[in-house]
């Protein structure tokens, strides 16, 4: 076991083994000692600020405060640490990415007692990864939703990812389901841009999901940081309905994008069947 690798596990003492565990190089500005820039570091990511106030004696510094428990000069190079903090659970939000690398990184990377830092290495507590809920489902799931059993399943990201009307994109999507593909999905920058318009995305996705077709295509439903959660659940809840009401007028039924059949039980070619 390595120097760097002893000092992450969870067998050291209990003030740094039951919150985050950071691994950080840092160069400190000339004049700057090594330990000073080290617990600015530490103190800023937790309690730290540039003045001390009457307002600190209203809470526990000791118990909130990061430590940095050990540092070691880098093997050829000049002025240069590694620097091990550690930062208590309580301090992170629970199942919140942006609160917890705002905490970690933050404004620490502008100090002026550092000439530079790199994050070399995190370790999150199991603890705190528990908080998270995850997806709601694995990939057998997927797989019975998808009858496809015993390899791997095949899917591809359309491309161009931006530039692309929402027709000539699900004109893509349906090309590569095709080609059986068993899903597409969109890329992260896919939004409501000016060529291409969510709402007939959305319902392209929408008509895919609930036609009973034995692909998936992956559509990219994305909000602010803060507000519009309401909304962005709404989307959620609609891409989640299973089912089509039965016309009982005996029509044929068809869904259509582009002018082509999409996700017919009976594969992915025109036609149609009466309710």
């Amino acid at each position: 076991m390595s120097c760097r690798e002893g000092l992450m596990s969870p067998q050291i003492e209990t003030k740094v083994s039951v919150g985050f565990k950071l691994v950080l190089k840092i160069t400190p500005q000339p004049g700057v000692p090594p330990e000073e820039a080290m617990v600015t570091v530490a103190v800023e990511f937790s309690t730290g600020t540039w003045t001390t106030m009457w307002i600190d004696g209203l809470t526990s510094l000791d118990r909130y405060k990061g430590r940095c428990y050990h540092f070691e000069p880098v093997p050829g190079e000049k002025d240069q640490y590694i620097c091990y903090v550690s930062y208590p659970l309580d301090l992170f939000e629970e199942g919140s990415v942006s609160n917890m690398f705002t905490s970690i990184v933050g404004n620490v990377f502008g100090f002026k007692a550092l000439h530079a830092i790199c994050l070399e290495d995190l370790r999150i507590p199991t603890a705190y990864i528990i908080t998270f809920q995850g997806p709601p489902h694995g990939i057998q799931v997927e797989r019975d939703r998808l009858n496809k059993y015993g390899r791997p399943l095949l899917g591809c990201t359309i491309k161009p990812k931006l530039g692309l009307s929402t027709k000539n994109y699900g004109r893509a999507v349906y090309e590569c389901l095709c080609g059986r593909l068993d899903f597409t999905k969109d890329d992260k920058n896919v939004n409501p841009q000016p060529f291409m318009c969510w709402r007939d995305h959305f319902l392209f996705s929408k008509a895919l999901r609930m036609s009973g077709g034995d692909r998936i295509h992956a559509a990219t439903v994305i909000s602010k940081l803060e507000g519009e959660r309401n909304i962005n659940l709404g989307f959620v809840d609609l891409l989640r309905d299973d089912f089509i009401e039965k016309d009982r007028s005996c029509d044929d039924s068809v869904l259509q994008f582009g002018g082509r059949t999409l996700g017919h039980h009976w594969g992915n070619t025109p036609g149609a069947v009466a309710n």
